[in-house]
């Protein structure tokens, strides 16, 4: 059977959405003349300032291009649905962001990514714009503690982009854009779960199957296999196998402060979303640990999927000074 999607041909879907998001979002974002999937904020680049590009696929919003606007990313290059962007509208975004002092490139470890980025990287180095790269790797599903950098990057990218935004909001050295990203990265944690699969717009068919009774631990943001596949369980339950993952793996202290997300996979909706958070601040209380900020809704999608994760970052005072600097991006504002 065929999914429902309200959207004309499947081939047209990512530039559509980008020709509404720029109609609805003006005082924020404009994209490039030539180059359409270069989106641009409108109040965030100058001059001295390191620039930040983020991207990936499309499917995911309102990652990646709702979090573009000042104090948060510069601009973000777009992709097809699940599929990196290519080097061209990569590059665009980086010219139109040099501030003269650098460009950091951030988005997920998914090797599509790395190799187009990369590419566009080495081309923008002959144009002598330097651009250096943090990976964002908080899927604790996705490889083992001392395997990191193989962990793929997903909800947590919000809070990750966040932080580095704010750095370099505050005309931090590229050095320390540089560190604090990397800071950022290393101290938060996701954990998700599925409950029935996403269809892509060209092909209206779902892009795995799950049991009816069933859910999938660690599932990725495009479908990838997670950890366990088990009988579906209440609320309580599914969220403390989410939070033993991460909880063991933080290592925080009693009275460590914490930022907390629970997202939305695309389709679950605010009163599921709550039910969990209500569960996770238990949790948190139990471990002594205390929720300075906590977002709830969707942030990080995989377009109609059902289903949830949860991250947390485990702050200290740059961290949460950075999560604190306020922004005015499209579809987040702090």
């Amino acid at each position: 059977m065929k999914t429902k999607k309200l959207i004309n041909a499947g081939a047209d879907a990512v530039d559509e959405m980008l020709q509404g998001v720029l109609a609805a979002h003006p005082r924020h974002l404009y994209a490039v003349g030539d180059m359409p999937r270069a989106i641009i904020a409108r109040n965030g680049p100058r001059k001295g300032k390191v620039g930040l590009v983020i991207g990936g696929g499309s499917g995911h919003e309102p990652t990646f291009l709702g979090f573009v606007g000042k104090g948060l990313a510069d601009a973000a290059a777009i992709g097809n649905v699940f599929a990196s962007p290519p080097p061209d509208p990569i590059i665009a975004c980086a010219k139109a962001v040099d501030g003269g002092t650098g460009v950091l490139f951030m988005y997920g470890n998914y090797a599509g990514d790395v190799m187009n980025f990369d590419m566009a990287a080495e081309m923008l180095a002959l144009d002598e714009i330097e651009v250096r790269t943090v990976l964002t790797t908080d899927d604790v599903a996705s490889a083992p503690a001392d395997q990191k950098d193989r962990r793929r990057g997903v909800a947590g990218n919000v809070f990750i982009f966040k932080a580095a935004g704010a750095a370099c909001d505050l005309l931090y050295s590229f050095d320390d854009v540089e560190r604090a990203a990397r800071h950022a990265n290393a101290r938060t944690y996701t954990m998700g779960v599925a409950l029935s699969p996403c269809s892509l717009p060209q092909t209206l068919r779902p892009n795995f199957l799950i049991g009816e009774g069933e859910m999938e631990i660690g599932m990725g943001i495009h479908g990838e296999p997670g950890v366990a596949r088990e009988p579906l369980r209440p609320a309580d339950a599914v969220t403390d196998e989410l939070m033993d993952s991460i909880l063991r793996e933080m290592k925080a202290d009693r009275g460590d402060r914490v930022a907390v997300l629970v997202n939305s996979l695309g389709s679950t909706p605010m009163m599921e979303l709550y039910i969990m958070m209500r569960r996770v601040k238990s949790r948190l209380d139990d471990a002594g640990l205390v929720i300075h900020t906590s977002l709830v809704g969707n942030y990080c999608t995989s377009l109609e999927m059902a289903g949830a994760s949860i991250t947390v970052m485990h702050l200290d005072d740059e961290l949460q000074r950075l999560i604190d600097h306020p922004c005015d991006c499209a579809m987040f504002v702090r």
